[in-house]
């Protein structure tokens, strides 16, 4: 039942930012702009509580993949409510509640709880960090396509009332480095936590996928030193945040690298 209340939340609060760009609505736009919040941030804690009770039972851990994507469709709606605070960026806020909505689809009771091993809260708060730096970076390569694809349309000259739906590119951009800066923070520290639980790479056969997680957070660390001390923008960076990102998803998630190798567990 919490997921239909949470996608039909979530469709309502897209519909509404979206709307709000739209030059037919201009006099309502604050009006709508104020729905929206009201409606995705309902939706962000109806979502959150459910996944905390899936995900987090007792001392256990829950994760099936369903419920993976839909913690990352809960930091799509966040990352889609902050981003409407500016008025131009509302159509893309729009874009990612409705991604939102459709991840709240896969979220149940399912999955195998590590019910032989009593997590320490250290090791649940590894994976949950672990979780959401991954998931904030997946947030950001949405909109690094989506910036992409706008100055695609730019370098078209293409005259459109869906133009009202595209911020000035570089207020995309501004979106996406603060995304990028959130994530790269969480898996700082995640690598440094999850290299606590770690006697032996080779031993415990985690040596490539650190030494992948380790690449990617070179990757990422070397773009926001360029943004902050070159000023880097368009295709090169989008470029290499796609690249940073690829890298991350071979070198699988940090989380699970600790559950399957170090607690001999698997995902459901």
């Amino acid at each position: 039942m919490s997921q239909i209340t949470i996608l039909f939340l979530y469709l309502l609060a897209a519909t509404a930012f979206t709307a709000s760009r739209l030059p037919r609505f201009d006099a309502r736009s604050q009006a709508l702009f104020v729905a929206g919040v009201v409606l995705v941030a309902t939706g962000i804690v109806i979502h959150g509580e459910a996944l905390f009770s899936l995900v987090l039972p007792g001392n256990g851990f829950v994760l099936s993949s369903g419920n993976a994507v839909s913690m990352i469709g809960l930091e799509l709606a966040v990352i889609g409510l902050i981003a409407a605070i500016e008025p131009t960026l509302r159509g893309i806020s729009g874009g990612l509640v409705f991604l939102a909505a459709l991840t709240a689809l896969l979220m149940g009771p399912s999955g195998e709880a590590m019910t032989g091993v009593v997590l320490a809260w250290q090791v649940r708060a590894h994976i949950l960090i672990a979780l959401l730096s991954y998931g904030l970076l997946t947030v950001g390569t949405i909109v690094a396509l989506y910036a992409l694809v706008q100055e695609r349309r730019l370098h078209a000259a293409k005259l459109s009332p869906v133009n009202q739906l595209f911020a000035p590119l570089e207020t995309t951009e501004k979106l996406l480095f603060g995304v990028a800066a959130a994530g790269f923070a969480g898996l700082t520290l995640a690598i440094a936590s999850g290299s606590s639980f770690v006697n032996d790479l080779v031993e415990q056969h985690l040596a490539h996928k650190f030494g992948l997680s380790l690449l990617a957070w070179v990757v990422f660390g070397v773009l926001l030193a360029g943004r902050f001390f070159k000023g880097w923008r368009g295709k090169r960076a989008v470029r290499l945040y796609l690249a940073g990102f690829a890298v991350l998803c071979v070198a699988y998630f940090g989380s699970r690298l600790i559950l399957e190798e170090v607690f001999q567990r698997t995902w459901s």
